[in-house]
C-alpha cells in the first residue's frame, strides 16, 4: 500500500438528522474541537430527513454562523439510508465521514482514521467493541443480525460496524454510480470492495434525546439488509419444500403398504387439522418471502429517485434555495 499524507485531505462529515434539534449544536462543537487538533480543512453536510422539530431551523442558523456547515433538506422523511445517500451525493472533500449527530460516533476518532488512510486504506470502518447506553435486548438482537448477515450474505459485511467510517473520494464516487432505490448502505459499503480496514472503538451513549430506531423499524431494517444482499430465504423455502415433499411421498408409501397389510382404519380429525394448518402456514411464509423480493423489484423498476431535495444552504454553486 502506498503512503499518503494524512494532513493533506479535506474531510467532509456527512450527518443525516431526523428530529435531532438538541444534538445539532453539541455535534458541531464536538467536530470543531476534534478538528482543531488536526491541520486538515473540513466541512459538514447536515441532511435534514424531513424533521418535524427545529432540526432544520437549527441547521440553517448554524450554517449562517459557520460557512463550513452546509445543509441539505429533504422534502419529507425518506429514511436514514436515503438521507445518507443524499449526504454522500452532496459531499465535497477528499475523504468523507458518515457520522451520527447524537455523538455516539466520536469525531475525535477521525484522527486515527486518517492515519489508517495515510497507510493506504480506502475505507476505515469503526467497529464497536462495546455499545454503552443500549439495552441487553438491543445488543443481543444486533449481534444476532450480524451473525445472520455473515451466514447468508454473498458479500462479507463486517460485524458490529455501523455507517461511521472514513471513505476515500474514489470510493464515494463509486457508491454514487450505484442507482438502486432500496439501499442498505452497510452492504453497499462492503460490496464496492477496495482496501478496507477496521478501527475498534467503544461506542458511548447518546448525549440527548432517544434513538429513533424502534424494534419494529430494526426488524424491517434487518429484512431489508437480508433481502438486499442474500437470496438465502428463497433457497431455504425451496429446500424446505423439497424436504416436505419427500416426507409426504415417504408417508404416502407407508400408508399404501399399511393399508395393503392391515386394511383401512378411520383417520383422526385432529391430525388432519394440524397438517392442514402446518402446510397452510408454510405456503403463506413462502409466498411472503417471494412477495418481499417481488416488492423490491416493483420499487426498482419504477425508477423513482431515492430522495428529493427541497432546500440547500451553504453550497458554492449558486443553488441555495428557500
Amino acid at each position: 500500500m502506498s503512503e499518503r499524507d494524512a494532513s493533506r485531505p479535506k474531510v467532509c462529515f456527512v450527518a443525516p438528522a431526523f428530529n435531532e434539534a438538541e444534538n445539532i449544536r453539541p455535534f458541531h462543537e464536538a467536530v470543531v474541537e476534534a478538528m482543531a487538533a488536526l491541520p486538515n480543512a473540513w466541512e459538514i453536510v447536515l441532511v435534514d430527513d424531513g424533521s418535524s422539530d427545529a432540526t432544520l431551523a437549527t441547521a440553517h442558523a448554524l450554517s449562517a454562523e459557520d460557512p463550513r456547515v452546509r445543509v441539505v433538506a429533504l422534502s419529507r422523511n425518506f429514511g436514514k439510508e436515503a438521507a445518507l445517500t443524499a449526504g454522500l451525493d452532496h459531499a465535497g472533500g477528499d475523504v468523507v465521514v458518515p457520522i451520527d449527530v447524537d455523538l455516539q460516533d466520536p469525531p475525535e476518532l477521525v484522527a486515527d482514521m486518517l492515519q489508517e488512510w495515510a497507510k493506504g486504506a480506502d475505507v476505515v470502518y469503526a467497529t464497536r467493541t462495546e455499545r454503552h447506553g443500549e439495552s441487553f435486548l438491543k445488543k443481543a438482537s444486533a449481534a444476532g443480525f450480524y451473525r445472520l448477515m455473515g451466514a447468508t450474505s454473498r458479500v462479507p459485511i463486517p460485524p458490529n460496524a455501523g455507517d461511521f467510517r472514513l471513505i476515500d473520494r474514489r470510493v464515494v464516487d463509486t457508491l454514487g454510480e450505484l442507482k438502486e432505490t432500496r439501499r442498505f448502505m452497510k452492504g453497499l459499503f462492503a460490496w464496492v470492495g477496495y482496501n478496507q480496514v477496521s478501527l475498534p472503538f467503544e461506542r458511548p451513549a447518546r448525549r440527548h434525546g432517544s434513538s429513533k430506531w424502534a424494534y419494529w423499524k430494526l426488524w424491517n431494517f434487518a429484512i431489508e439488509g437480508i433481502t438486499s444482499f442474500s437470496i438465502a430465504p428463497l433457497q431455504l423455502a425451496m429446500y424446505f419444500g423439497f424436504m416436505v415433499s419427500f416426507a409426504a411421498f415417504a408417508y404416502a408409501g407407508y400408508i399404501v403398504v399399511r393399508t395393503m397389510l392391515f386394511g383401512v382404519d378411520v383417520p383422526g380429525f385432529p391430525s388432519v387439522f394440524v397438517a392442514i394448518l402446518f402446510f397452510g402456514g408454510v405456503q403463506l411464509i413462502s409466498i411472503g418471502i417471494l412477495g418481499e423480493y417481488i416488492g423490491r423489484i416493483y420499487d426498482e423498476v419504477k425508477h423513482r429517485p431515492t430522495y428529493i431535495v427541497k432546500d440547500r444552504r451553504g453550497f458554492d454553486d449558486g443553488e441555495d434555495k428557500g
